[in-house]
């Protein structure tokens, strides 16, 4: 009898070894998972830190669409002095004469942005009225002082310096459809003559007079933005692809009634028709497409550059894109693009009321719209615009105006919403099973009694909005239900296990029944122990074997 219990003995020493192995490895293990998870924190906190504060689901929408703006913005300084390069050592005699304008010119832009992003869009709404009128002043001057090029009257030369009032217009037309919407349908301080009314004045009066001048692009751009605003704000489908189809009808009579809109649309179906004259600029810019390829000539070794292409380094600045850089680099750019719809749309779904989102939804799609406008007028898709690539083409109105929009952007997700998270909404609903419930678990002095206090329910965390949703308090409604279902399950069970050991009910009483004391406290059924448990079994055991 002595071998077998030394050899589990010895036995047992190998098992305690290796249990205690696998506790160290276990307690490396877990030291390394919180070290890897103190550093993330850290991370995360410094994220914070150095973003005053800044949740980073915040700061990743908002952080991403920068990178994205920068991006674009440097890629297209690399690009202008690339395409300029030739014509501007023609013109000025410095290669980079083009490029160190629009170098200036993207630091106001950036100057702009920063200083809207500072500025809560609700301050902006004050001024929206003084900003109409001076807008106002800008087109009639423009109709009556500008410089007439290429049989349009776009510019205005005020102390010296040209630019574009259209440009400029088109962010107060966005700020004022989101405000005029978000009047009619949120705050419903308007009539339905009123909400008319503004609409007519403020929104279409300086559409209709940046149409005149003509500048047919820039008005299918503001249309397009408006009616995506419109829709995003709940105005009903019906009249808006009315009015889609009223615009599309009116601007479609309105380019084939001119001699030089007319020939643009049908050169677009045909540009090997006239190569030499309609057709020149839309053919060469299928060559600098095609003798890109897959992956490009190059930086800065464009050959339609050399006065092959006319705009090179401005409305026609994707076809040496497409020339330097190939399909690849095209198709980058794209998805720059994209990435910038995403993000500008995910800050305008965090939005905190109706306006704010309107104008980060506005602003994205006018950027997004001119991009398409001025792509598919290079492809041949559509007829040319004249309007130039956001942040890439050259021009200080265009580049000033587009930063001023994603300022306005930026604006709007500095007092953006946290979105709730499953965490959110599960915290939620055990804080509303708890007020159901009316009760709460504190520990009292005196012999482990435990009893019950009602108390309220708090947030669930900081971040957790105050109204909880319809679907919400519906799931919780249910669970308190499961909650209850499964106690009263619990309790049954519980009272067929102690009808079965009344032999033993005298060791147990004080587990397995519910006593009131005189204080009116409540004593928890816990259960029988898992001792008392194993007693009643070989108690059980042992009766049956006395009955055989």
């Amino acid at each position: 009898m002595a071998s077998p219990t030394r050899g589990t003995s010895q036995q047992a020493k190998p098992n305690t070894r290796t249990k205690r192995a696998s506790l160290d490895t276990t307690k490396r293990s877990s030291e390394r998972t919180d070290a890897s998870g103190r550093r993330a924190q850290s991370k995360k906190s410094f994220l914070e830190r150095i973003a005053a504060g800044v949740p980073a689901r915040f700061m990743e929408p908002r952080l991403i669409l920068s990178l994205i703006v920068a991006a674009l913005v440097v890629f297209g300084l690399v690009m202008i002095y690339s395409a300029s390069s030739v014509k501007a050592l023609q013109s000025a005699g410095d290669p980079a004469y083009f490029f160190k304008r629009q170098l200036v010119y993207a630091a106001i832009g950036v100057v702009v942005a920063v200083l809207l992003s500072m500025i809560d869009y609700h301050t902006l709404r004050k001024g929206l009225f003084l900003a109409w009128a001076v807008s106002i002043a800008l087109l009639l001057l423009t109709a009556g002082l500008g410089i007439a090029t290429k049989g349009a009257v776009r510019w205005l030369n005020l102390a010296g310096f040209s630019f574009q009032p259209s440009e400029f217009v088109k962010v107060v037309i966005v700020l004022y459809t989101a405000d005029i919407l978000y009047r009619y349908f949120a705050e419903q301080s308007m009539t339905d003559r009123q909400f008319y009314q503004a609409v007519a004045l403020h929104i279409v009066a300086p559409v209709v007079l940046i149409l005149f001048q003509p500048d047919k692009g820039t008005t299918l751009i503001l249309s397009g933005t408006i009616l995506v605003m419109a829709y995003l704000s709940g105005y009903p489908m019906r009249p808006l692809l009315l009015a889609a189809a009223a615009v599309a009808a009116f601007m479609l009579v309105y380019i084939l009634v001119d001699d030089y809109s007319r020939a643009r649309v049908f050169t677009m179906f045909n540009p090997e028709a006239d190569p030499y004259g309609a057709g020149y600029q839309i053919l060469q810019g299928f060559y600098a497409f095609g003798s890109g390829g897959f992956m490009g000539a190059g930086i800065g070794m464009s050959r339609q550059k050399y006065s092959y292409l006319p705009e090179a380094h401005n409305d026609f600045i994707f076809a040496v894109i497409g020339e330097e850089t190939g399909l690849i680099g095209t198709l980058a750019v794209i998805a720059g693009f994209c990435a910038f719809l995403y993000y500008g749309y995910r800050i305008a779904k965090n939005a905190p009321d109706l306006c704010g989102k309107l104008i980060a939804a506005g602003c994205t799609s006018l950027i997004i719209i001119q991009l398409f406008v001025n792509v598919m007028g290079i492809l041949g898709i559509a007829p040319m615009t004249g309007k130039p690539l956001p942040f890439l083409s050259y021009g200080g109105s265009s580049i000033i105006s587009t930063l001023a929009l994603v300022g306005l952007i930026l604006s709007v997700s500095k007092q953006s919403v946290l979105p709730e998270t499953e965490f959110d909404r599960r915290r939620s609903q055990m804080s509303l099973a708890n007020d159901q419930k009316g009760s709460a678990y504190q520990d009292s002095s005196d012999s482990g009694v435990v009893s019950v206090q009602r108390r309220s329910a708090t947030r669930s965390s900081a971040h957790t909005r105050s109204n909880v949703s319809a679907a919400a308090q519906e799931n919780t409604h249910r669970t308190v239900l499961s909650f209850r279902s499964k106690a009263a399950a619990d309790k049954a069970r519980d009272v067929q296990t102690t009808r079965s050991s009344r032999s033993e009910r005298s060791d147990r009483t004080t587990r397995s029944e519910r006593t009131t004391r005189t204080d009116r406290a409540t004593r928890i059924d816990l259960g029988p122990s898992p001792a008392e448990r194993l007693r009643s079994r070989r108690s059980d055991s042992s009766k049956d074997n006395r009955r055989r």
